[in-house]
Parts: structure tokens; C-alpha cells; sequence
């Protein structure tokens, strides 16, 4: 339930504010509106408020704004002189413009006001290199300092990882670094078209690294766990199984994962003493029917790293809306050079995600709290505003195209040429949705 409302609550947030753009424009404009809709079929509910008809629909999935226009019935001569497609084409371009150009104000906004509560800064220091992944076999070690991707200089952990992610399938990814001794070195990571690279355009699986470093001492050990029934405890430090010294914990995890219901002999130090226990862990079968080895505990983190790593501060207002501002524009940025890339094909369309996933973030988020709920609303409004100026003929993008070459030509383009570009506009459009839906399902039940 909590992922359905707070799903719900990010589409009429975002898309009714998208129309509202729109709305808001066309009226400073002095374009009649005949209906603001939030949601789509028959109104439920309606007020009349002036010219205005304000509707609240049963299918919470959008929303649109219905203006006077001639090309859609005929209208009164009374309202011809208020009617959309009577207008300059710089008043249309300045109505359609409004929509995405709202969403990306309020992406704005919604950093802006997160960023006051305080921010956490996670800087791109690499804790932990999982063994045989992408990042181990590029060469990556504990204590690199990522400092930019492809030439792109990135600021935080974020920004390496998705500078990293969206280059993985463009061929060999150059990331510059600061080795822990002080050195410049470049890590070349070559995964384009592996089985690898394609788990991680799928979210399926990551690149291999970590910003923290994990120790081999217990974190916590889950109630009811093989752990706990061998009597461990948090606070516990795992030296070695079976007679071999074990220091690095994705050993740990590696012996767990590979041995099912297999005892285990495990030696480690509590308070300074050492003691023994033998530890059966839990069997798990995968859905392509793998079985692994559950043993019920988890790492804690290395807190002097921690420390280094990670930068807590609380901004001022100020300084709050323009790192707001840098945020928006980064993503906005990011997000047209990730469709270049999906246009040339050097990204992959298992990066394009759905309603679904984008249902299933919002109830994470929302889960976690207020802060990373308005950021995960910030980032789907700076997508939604990017897409829609797009330039394909169905989204504002397409109609914007139209009204420039109408301002330009002066006079419209072809019904022929607008039809041509409409079918290939829903066209795309189509197979993209078709695309996302298909991630959608391969990430959450594939």
C-alpha cells in the first residue's frame, strides 16, 4: 500500500503540475481553457470556476488541459479571437514550452528543500572491490579516488557510479584516479557486450565497487539465523573456517554462498578471546533453481574509512536552491546524454524504466523518509520535463518543433508533413513504452 499511494502521489504531483504549466501560460497568454483535468475518464467531480471547468477523473495516471481550438470542432465566433491555434506561434511556443519547464522548475525546488534538512556527501573513494567483477578485473583497488569518467569530472559517489553505468555498453570506460599512495592512474574498464555489462543495465547486478570498506567484524546477526543458533554476535570478528585464515569478508560471503547445509567450523574473537563454533548454513534455492548457502549475518562498516568517505553538512537556504539548481541541470544534462546514446546505440535500452519500477522506487523512498521521497520526486520530474522536449511530434518537443518552422516559414507546415511525423512520433513512442514495460517486468520478476 505503500508503494501503490506514494506512487500515486508522485503522478498527480508531477503531471498535474506539469498541466498546470501549461494552464497557467495559455491564461497570461489569452487563450480560453476550457477544462483542467487531473486524472483521466469521466469527472467524478467538478466545479466551474470563470471560463474554466476543474475536474477531478477516476484513473490518477495524468491529467490535461483542454483549450479553445478550432482544429478540434467548431467554435464560437465570440471565442475565435482566444482560441489556441489562432494565437503567434511565440505565445504557442511559449504555452507548450510551460509544462516540462515546470517540472523542471520544481525539480529545483524539491533538491532545494531536501538539501535543507542537510545533505550527506558521499565522496568517490572506492572502500571495497568485489572479487572477480567488473571494477576487479579493470584494476580498481581499495583507496582510489575516482576523479572524472571519460573526461567527465564527477563531485560525488553518485556521479561516478552513473557516469560509469551509462558508458558500461559505449565501449572501454577510462575512469582517472588517485591511487591511496597519491599517484594518478586511469582504470580502464572493457565490459561492453559481456554477460556482466548486460546485468547492469538491467539492475541485476553492479560494477564491483563500494565507497565503504567492510570488516570482517558482525554488524548484526539476524534472529533465528544459522548464525545466531551457532552463537554469534554482533560485535564478533570472523578469523578463519575450516582451519584457513579468512580476512576479507567477500571471502565470507563466498564460503556462505557455496556451501548449503554444509558445517562449517568457524573461529573468531570476541573481546579478545578466540573461540569456535560450527555454523550450518541455511539452504536457498534462486529462481533459475541455483542453490545457495544463507548464514544470516551482515559486516559492519570500517567507521574510520566511514569518516573519510562521508561529508555531513546542513546549507544554507541559499546555498540550498543552487546546489538544487546543479543538481537539475547535471541530471537534465545527464538524462539528453543518455537518449544521444540510445539513439546512436551506445546505451543500452535496458537502462529505460517504467511505471513499475518507477512504482517501486517511490515506495523504497518513501520508506526511507521525506528527504529521499522529495529526491526521488525531484529526479522523476527532471525526466518527465526532459522527455517532453524531446523532439518527436506527440510531446511538447514535437509540437514546439512546429511552431518554430511556422514562425520561421510563416505559415504552418503541411497537414500532409504534420500527419507523416504524428505516426512516426506515436510510433517511437509506442516501442519505447513497450520497451520500459518489458524492463519493468525482467527487473521485478525476471
Amino acid at each position: 500500500m505503500t508503494t501503490f499511494f506514494a506512487f500515486i502521489v508522485a503522478i498527480l504531483i508531477l503531471v498535474s503540475l506539469h498541466e498546470f504549466g501549461h494552464y497557467i501560460v495559455a491564461r497570461w497568454c489569452g487563450v480560453k481553457v476550457v477544462r483542467f483535468s487531473v486524472g483521466f475518464g469521466k469527472p467524478f467531480y467538478t466545479k466551474k470556476r470563470g471560463d474554466t471547468e476543474w475536474c477531478l477523473a477516476p484513473v490518477p495516471l495524468g491529467g490535461y488541459v483542454k483549450m479553445v481550438d478550432t482544429r478540434e470542432g467548431n467554435v464560437a465566433e465570440e471565442d475565435l479571437p482566444y482560441a489556441f491555434d489562432k494565437q503567434h506561434p511565440a505565445k504557442r511556443i511559449a504555452i507548450v514550452a510551460a509544462g516540462p519547464l515546470t517540472n523542471l522548475a520544481l525539480a529545483v525546488l524539491l533538491y532545494g528543500l531536501s538539501f535543507s534538512f542537510g545533505v550527506t556527501e558521499i565522496r568517490p573513494y572506492v572502500g571495497t572491490v568485489t572479487p572477480s567483477s567488473i571494477a576487479a578485473k579493470a584494476g580498481f583497488e581499495a583507496g582510489d579516488r575516482i576523479q572524472s569518467v571519460n573526461g567527465t569530472a564527477v563531485r560525488d559517489w553518485g556521479d561516478a557510479q552513473t557516469e560509469i553505468v551509462l558508458n558500461l555498453e559505449a565501449g572501454k570506460v577510462n575512469v582517472a584516479v588517485q591511487t591511496e599512495s597519491g599517484s594518478e592512474a586511469v582504470r580502464v574498464i572493457d565490459a561492453a557486450g559481456t554477460p556482466e555489462a548486460g546485468k547492469v543495465a538491467k539492475n541485476q547486478a553492479n560494477i564491483g565497487l563500494l565507497p565503504f570498506k567492510i570488516t570482517t567484524r558482525l554488524g548484526s546477526v539476524l534472529e533465528g539465523s544459522p548464525a545466531a543458533k551457532a552463537g554469534l554476535q554482533a560485535g564478533d570478528r570472523l578469523v578463519g573456517a575450516d582451519g584457513e585464515p579468512l580476512d576479507d569478508w567477500t571471502q565470507w560471503t563466498q564460503l556462505f554462498r557455496s556451501s548449503p547445509g554444509k558445517k562449517i567450523e568457524i573461529a573468531y574473537e570476541r573481546d579478545g578471546t578466540m573461540l569456535s563454533t560450527g555454523l550450518r548454513p541455511d539452504t536457498q534455492e534462486l529462481a533459475d533453481g541455483t542453490l545457495i548457502g544463507r548464514a544470516g549475518v551482515a559486516p559492519a562498516m570500517d567507521e574510520e574509512w566511514a569518516k573519510q568517505v562521508r561529508h555531513e553538512y546542513r546549507p544554507t537556504v541559499g546555498e540550498a536552491f543552487a546546489m538544487g539548481w546543479d543538481r537539475m541541470t547535471g541530471y537534465a544534462m545527464m538524462t539528453v546524454r543518455f537518449f544521444g546514446k540510445l539513439i546512436t546505440g551506445n546505451a543500452s535500452l535496458s537502462h529505460v524504466s517504467g511505471p513499475l519500477t518507477i512504482a517501486d522506487a517511490a515506495g523504497q523512498t518513501a520508506a526511507m523518509g521525506l528527504q529521499s521521497y522529495l529526491e526521488f520526486l525531484a529526479l522523476v520530474s527532471i525526466s518527465l520535463g526532459v522527455l517532453n522536449l524531446l523532439p518527436i511530434p506527440v510531446l511538447d518537443g514535437g509540437h514546439l518543433v512546429y511552431y518554430t518552422a511556422e514562425w520561421i516559414r510563416g505559415k504552418p507546415l503541411s497537414e500532409r508533413v504534420q500527419a507523416i511525423g504524428l505516426r512516426f512520433g506515436l510510433a517511437a513512442m509506442m516501442l519505447l513504452m513497450m520497451v520500459a514495460f518489458f524492463n519493468d517486468i525482467n527487473r521485478l520478476f525476471g
